[in-house]
């Protein structure tokens, strides 16, 4: 075993663990929430193309574009986890790092819980408009 002075010991020793634990809350929130308001604005359209598929079968493919909005927030929550891990290097993590990694995360996972819900809510609304009215989407 090597010996080593007390300054290289300083200057090898990792991270503090409340930076990790802010940096990996900023990767959790991010994908979790963002695939919630994906999972909701799905859901809710997904509502809407049913009740619309019954009174006019033949517009159901016409009328997916909310699901594939809803759809693309959970992979926006994805990719915001997968870049905020790679920047994570124990050797260097310091508190700012976490703390602006956990901005991050709640910025894309509430940002996109919220348009989830309004993707949802629109989205629901306007499939059966369409299908009553089907000139509203040419």
């Amino acid at each position: 075993m090597s010996m080593y002075s007390a300054s290289t010991l300083m200057e090898m020793q990792p991270c503090d663990p409340s930076s990790a634990f802010f940096g990996f809350m900023g990767v959790t929130s991010a994908i979790v929430f963002a695939n919630m308001g994906a999972a909701y604005g799905t859901a809710k359209s997904g509502v809407g193309i049913s009740s619309m598929g019954v009174m006019r079968p033949d517009m159901v493919m016409r009328s997916i574009i909310p699901v594939v909005m809803a759809g693309v927030l959970g992979i926006y929550g994805l990719i915001t986890a997968v870049i905020i891990n790679g920047k994570m290097d124990a050797a260097t993590y310091s508190a700012y790092s976490g703390y602006a990694h956990l901005g991050a995360g709640l910025t894309v996972g509430m940002s996109s819980l919220a348009a989830g819900l309004a993707i949802g809510i629109v989205g629901d609304a306007g499939v059966r408009a369409n299908a009553q009215q089907p000139r509203l989407f040419v």
